[in-house]
């Protein structure tokens, strides 16, 4: 079928040479057979795909792959076919020059409808991919190498979702994350659980499709440990009410885990939790909150604050914190946090941590804190040292590329495809293990 489209798109975009060199054919059947080609083209450019997955947006993904593969190999073709006519037509200038152009607009407009199809399907294209297209898709040959890379990519992205769905289907029945106590998901600084942006990217969607509870902490984005573990105690008791369990289990993510760890230690919550598990969670501080607060002019530092504040409080904070919340989070404060906070032995403590491998591993800020982190502590995730982060039974979550897992990537943040990383099935994995253990 492929091949068949290409013939097609490589007739109609040749529809002058081929009125031109086949004069002895009738009329009437060339315009009939130019009709044809011409809806042809159009079924091509617009029809569906079919695929297994239910998916609007992958089915248009799918369809928009077959087209950029289309246009590569017909970009290669007509190339060959375009020097063919100009060097043996005995035609004039004016026929030759619209089987060139003719050719060239056509081109790109298949080309525009595959990207377009492409990027409503595609959530892992970057805005580069599609400016590197369209500065370069007139280069021969460095057009074929870009939409080479953007194919790869495209299909890259559809497969894993195709697997990923494949798997969810074939396990959906056995519930692998049906825990016995429903799963609170608690935020690190700087966000807050909106209802159109999930602080946890896909992660929720998949723990819930392979059958688990999952409510949210929903403190404010920047307040003190204590502050925003006075919050994260409202939620859990909420949650216990509503939910008629008698636990539940945390997941936390950075600074939410010592929200966690207070409120189970310091504010009676280690009876209504069974588990905490906490994500690249500075559990020592960070020695470079401290490296620049010392660093950073107080007016600038306040500055930021009031402005930060003014905004979260616009975006539904009652009272948000910025230096409260950055200050808590130093090596020297946690040092006196933990001494406040004690372990319950009520609770099972298990923790998480990644690590990137260079500073080109994350985009800005995370690509600068890495450098400094280690600098002064050594391996991190662009926000936290490794050694910080141990606490109660530990994993170090590392992928095999040059890549690397950062401080955003470990919540799917950008909601980016990582290889030898899904971030999804990791999560499903944390989770079953609760259940397989009881809680």
């Amino acid at each position: 079928m492929r091949y068949f489209e290409l013939l097609v798109l490589l007739i109609f975009y040749n529809l002058v040479p081929v009125w031109t060199t086949c004069t002895s054919v009738p009329v009437a059947l060339r315009v009939v057979f130019t009709v044809a080609i011409c809806i042809g083209y159009l079924v091509i450019l617009f029809r569906g795909e079919k695929t297994p997955l239910k998916s609007f947006r992958m089915r248009s993904l799918r369809r928009g792959l077959s087209i950029t593969w289309l246009t590569g190999a017909s970009i290669l073709c007509e190339w060959i076919i375009i020097a063919l006519y100009l060097v043996l037509s005995p035609r004039g200038a004016v026929a030759k020059t619209f089987s060139v152009v003719m050719p060239v607009l056509a081109v790109l407009l298949t080309f525009t409808i595959g990207i377009i199809r492409t990027a409503i399907g595609s959530k892992q294209m970057k805005v580069l991919d599609y400016v590197l297209l369209y500065l370069f898709w007139w280069v021969f040959p460095i057009n074929l190498l870009v939409l080479a890379h953007f194919f790869k990519k495209a299909r890259r992205e559809y497969w894993f979702e195709a697997d990923r769905a494949e798997l969810d289907n074939s396990r959906a029945e056995n519930e692998i994350c049906k825990t016995r106590y429903p799963i609170i998901m608690v935020h690190g600084i700087f966000f807050r659980d909106w209802q159109h942006f999930n602080y946890w990217g896909r992660i929720p969607a998949a723990l819930k499709r392979n059958g688990a509870v999952v409510y949210y902490g929903r403190q404010q984005s920047a307040r003190s440990v204590h502050d925003s573990a006075v919050e994260l105690r409202s939620t859990i008791l909420q949650v216990i009410e509503e939910t008629g369990a008698e636990k539940v289990n945390i997941i936390a993510h950075s600074k939410g885990g010592l929200d966690s760890r207070y409120a189970i230690s310091c504010l009676g919550m280690d009876k209504y939790v069974a588990t905490l598990t906490t994500l690249n969670t500075p559990h020592n501080g960070c020695d470079m909150v401290d490296f620049l607060l010392g660093k950073v002019p107080e007016k600038i530092a306040n500055g930021i604050a009031n402005k930060y504040n003014k905004i979260f409080g616009a975006l539904g904070d009652s009272a948000p914190d910025f230096m409260a919340g950055v200050r808590t989070l130093g090596a020297a404060r946690m040092a006196e946090l933990n001494k406040e906070m004690p372990d319950s032995p009520a609770v099972s403590y298990r923790s998480c941590m990644s690590v990137m491998r260079s500073a080109l591993s994350a985009g800005f800020p995370l690509c600068f804190s890495y450098l400094l982190i280690k600098k002064l502590n050594g391996r991190n995730d662009g926000l936290v040292w490794e050694e910080s982060a141990r606490h109660g039974r530990y994993r170090l979550v590392e992928n095999k590329h040059m890549r690397g897992i950062s401080h955003g990537d470990v919540i799917d943040l950008l909601r980016e495809n990582i290889e030898d990383y899904d971030v999804r099935e990791f999560y499903t994995g944390l989770v079953a293990e609760l259940k397989a253990e009881g809680y």
